[in-house]
């Protein structure tokens, strides 16, 4: 019974946090809740090896990363087809910042996003994420540069934008 009492602890602690960083991630909620879901699956399933991890919590994010990733490498093409062929259904948007962050991490290439939600959005120091990504401390400062760079470049031409039109 004490590993369903852990397990269940660690979902109740975390599942939303978790789903809150893949939708960040992925710009899609439904994926982010598939991913989470299948990670804490995995994690159930392997659960004397991720109870004793470091942190389970960063073994099943790091999980349901890369199962968001591979889906959403697999359906990118059948993603973008329906965007083009999307009819606008009048929904208004939710917050422009928002928006604008979401389209401007969705312009970054997925490292570069991983790395950007996880220490800004997750708060992870910088240490944290390459041990999660499983990359050098280096890379990882290299991801984040290049991601809060690109990210100010696009949030200030979509500041531009709205003043040139408002």
């Amino acid at each position: 019974m004490r590993d369903a009492e852990e397990f269940d602890a660690l979902y109740a602690a975390c599942s939303r946090r978790i789903v809150g960083h893949l939708y960040l991630v992925t710009g899609n909620l439904s994926e982010a809740e598939d991913a989470v879901a299948e990670a804490f699956a995995r994690a159930w399933q392997r659960w004397k090896t991720v109870r004793e991890a470091d942190s389970p919590e960063a073994w099943v994010r790091r999980v349901a990363t890369r199962i968001a990733v591979s889906s959403w490498r697999k359906t990118l093409n059948r993603m973008r087809a329906h965007q083009r062929a999307a009819v606008d259904q009048g929904v208004p948007p939710l917050n422009e910042d928002h928006v604008a962050l979401l389209q401007a991490l969705q312009r970054l290439s997925v490292n570069e996003r991983v790395a950007v939600v996880l220490h800004h959005l997750n708060d992870l120091s910088v240490a944290d994420v390459a041990a999660e990504m499983q990359r050098p401390v280096g890379t990882v400062k290299s991801y984040l540069a290049r991601g809060r760079r690109a990210m100010a470049g696009m949030l200030a031409e979509e500041r531009r934008e709205e003043a040139s039109h408002g």
